[in-house]
């Protein structure tokens, strides 16, 4: 059996948090680099983290913290990265540490901008990370309902099964219950994918269509993920996994999804730059949009959905007449 060795949480968002008091209670010991010097130095006077999720309470003695990647890359054996996708090509920036033989999992739900790649396909192309180290954290996961210790599914994938049991393990709990799948791709993809959706619901709700509505919406942005996945990584997967569609279902639902409140903003009026300042969070959405319609003008598969996103975030056409549109089109 795959052993995950010392475990290091890269990021300092919510979900990084939820992540990181998982991994803590199962391990007692975490590496933790935050960007931010300040960040850490209130972290480790407040026993929280300052932003984030501020209710969830670590011991200190558990946990190294540091502002040197380096120093996690050199000392530590599973990097688990959760910063939000744009950011990432900043972070690995500083990396001097080869990375090669670590075991990388990402827990990020968006696409590397500008090279318009998954994560796993940046590690591996980038940072020439052999597939077989790469692994990937997917499933209906809202940070904050893991840190009130609320059940929750997570899926990991990885083309090395023994290494996502080994990692899975890591993750189980009283309140964290896990499968695997060699799906990596398909569960990245998908992830995108379902923000984009979210923010369709989101200003659908916005222009006050209702649950009828919301419930045909989500049908069809099943359908038109699971021919972008088909297309994509033409494998035998199980659309109906908890880790397409119950992620599709949360995010568009959930009144936790940033991606849904981001959406209902552009839906009720806002312009894409007044509801990015008053959410104060990265709806990974937005830049997800942009990425998935420049993989998509290669691959061209039918997505009317992820058109009309685009078509209002980027395009400035009004809500209104875009979701009318989209309406006619769905059956």
């Amino acid at each position: 059996m795959h052993n995950c060795g010392k475990i290091a949480i890269i990021g300092g968002g919510s979900w990084a948090t939820a992540i990181a008091k998982i991994v803590v209670n199962n391990t007692h010991r975490i590496g933790w680099y935050m960007r931010r010097d300040d960040r850490i130095d209130d972290f480790k006077r407040m026993g929280h983290n300052p932003a984030y999720l501020t209710s969830v309470h670590f011991k200190l003695d558990e946990i190294d913290f540091t502002s040197d990647i380096n120093h996690i890359a050199r000392e530590y054996d599973t990097l688990v990265f959760v910063t939000p996708s744009p950011y990432l090509k900043n972070h690995l920036k500083k990396l001097k540490v080869g990375i090669r033989d670590k075991f990388i999992v990402t827990a990020i739900k968006g696409i590397v901008p500008d090279e318009n790649l998954v994560c796993s396909e940046y590690f591996h192309e980038v940072f020439d990370v052999p597939y077989d180290n790469l692994a990937c954290i997917g499933g209906p996961s809202h940070a904050e309902e893991v840190a009130m210790e609320r059940l929750s599914y997570l899926t990991i994938g990885c083309s090395d099964k023994d290494k996502a049991l080994a990692f899975a393990d890591v993750l189980k709990g009283r309140f964290i219950k896990t499968k695997v799948s060699e799906d990596v791709i398909g569960i990245e993809y998908s992830s995108v994918l379902k923000n984009v959706y979210a923010i369709a619901a989101g200003i659908c709700s916005g222009l006050k269509y209702g649950d009828n509505f919301q419930a045909v919406l989500m049908a069809n942005a099943l359908q038109e993920m699971s021919r972008f996945l088909a297309c994509v990584r033409p494998i035998e997967r199980r659309i109906e996994d908890s880790v397409y569609i119950g992620d599709l279902l949360v995010t568009g639902y959930s009144n936790f999804s940033r991606n849904r409140t981001f959406g209902t903003m552009i839906g009720k009026g806002y312009s894409v730059k007044s509801a990015q300042i008053e959410m104060e969070m990265i709806a990974e959405g937005y830049f997800g949009t942009k990425c998935m319609k420049e993989i998509n003008r290669h691959l061209h598969v039918n997505m009317p959905i992820l058109d009309a996103v685009y078509n209002i975030l980027y395009e400035r056409i009004t809500p209104e007449v875009e979701i009318k549109l989209l309406t006619d089109s769905f059956r």
